[in-house]
């Protein structure tokens, strides 16, 4: 008859599968990670196609930070000496991988299907400082100094103050209009952001850059998102087009890894309802980044005004205009 086994064979059989299972997560993750990266190459090799190789660069730098997260996550959990905690702290850096690996192979179907639209080509627009000017009165993107608008979303609490300033900024040798966007939950600020724009002659308005910083408990957590175009080879994108037509579909920043939202115009002819009025032949524009391939938002212009309404497809949640004060 066969020995019972003991206590502590027990737990290390079980510290054992806990283990095999934090492994197997691993495998399977980065074995799907390269088959994406394989497939990636191989478009990319196919047709020379400069789009599908970044996308395949970028898969492979994502992949990379993923495991090096993870393998530095586990050497402070083997300094737990407390091996219930040790445990825990490596399955959650098994499932936190795990997440990470599948955000990289959204990102990469993001960045895929983006460059079936933006077509096989580089992305190096051509700045020509004197082909731009901070008058910026692009119908659905007017930025007027002194403007600021405010919005809120009711689900989150959220209050986000966006005001255009009198202050330019110099990037890439244009000189940028400096807006001002704050959000805050129950008065505390939560996020701070200085976003610079600027218009060209044929009356495109171009995105230059963002500093950003999100706060917790007033103390910064986190610069991410922050770029300058120029700076690293980050580049401008454009904001909103001069003369939008349904299907138009564009890059609006180039920061790879960082900031790289894409848009596309849905429809000229909305209505749309915030508390800051009734607004007609609204555009609506549906933006995502790769960065957060599960995130799709709604986003609706109207003529003369602006932004006046965000919507967060997955949740259903609403960020509404609620005012506009002028100075």
């Amino acid at each position: 008859m066969r020995a019972k086994a003991s206590l502590a064979e027990l737990k290390q059989r079980a510290s054992n599968r806990t283990q095999l299972l934090g492994a197997l997560v691993v495998i399977a993750g980065i074995m799907v990670a390269g088959n994406l990266l394989a497939e990636g190459k191989n478009a990319a090799s196919d047709s020379a196609n400069i789009c599908l190789q970044t996308a395949a660069d970028v898969l492979a730098s994502c992949r990379s930070a993923a495991q090096s997260d993870y393998q530095n996550t586990l050497g402070k959990c083997i300094n737990n000496t407390d091996p219930a905690a040790r445990k825990s702290c490596e399955k959650q850096a098994a499932s936190d991988l795990a997440d990470a690996v599948q955000t990289c192979q959204g990102g990469f179907q993001v960045r895929q299907k983006a460059c079936r639209r933006v077509g096989p080509s580089a992305y190096d627009p051509v700045i020509e400082p004197v082909n731009f000017t901070t008058v910026i009165d692009n119908p659905y993107f007017p930025l007027t100094p002194g403007t600021t608008y405010v919005y809120e979303t009711k689900a989150t609490g959220e209050k986000d103050t966006f005001e255009v300033t009198h202050n330019t900024r110099l990037i890439d040798g244009v000189t940028c209009v400096e807006v001002h966007d704050s959000v805050s939950v129950n008065g505390q600020v939560t996020e701070h952001t200085l976003d610079f724009h600027v218009q060209d002659k044929d009356g495109n308005v171009w995105y230059f850059g963002e500093n950003t910083a999100e706060l917790e408990n007033g103390l910064i957590a986190t610069i991410e998102g922050s770029f300058l175009a120029g700076v690293v080879n980050d580049k401008p994108g454009i904001i909103m087009k001069a003369k939008p037509a349904v299907g138009d579909f564009y890059r609006q920043e180039f920061s790879l890894g960082n900031a790289e939202d894409f848009a596309e115009t849905l429809s000229l002819n909305e209505t749309v309802i915030v508390p800051a009025g009734t607004f007609t032949n609204c555009l609506k524009s549906q933006e995502r980044s790769p960065l957060e391939p599960d995130v799709v938002e709604d986003k609706f212009y109207a003529p003369g005004v602006g932004n006046v309404l965000e919507v967060d497809e997955s949740t259903g949640d609403r960020t509404e205009l609620v005012q506009i004060i002028s100075k």
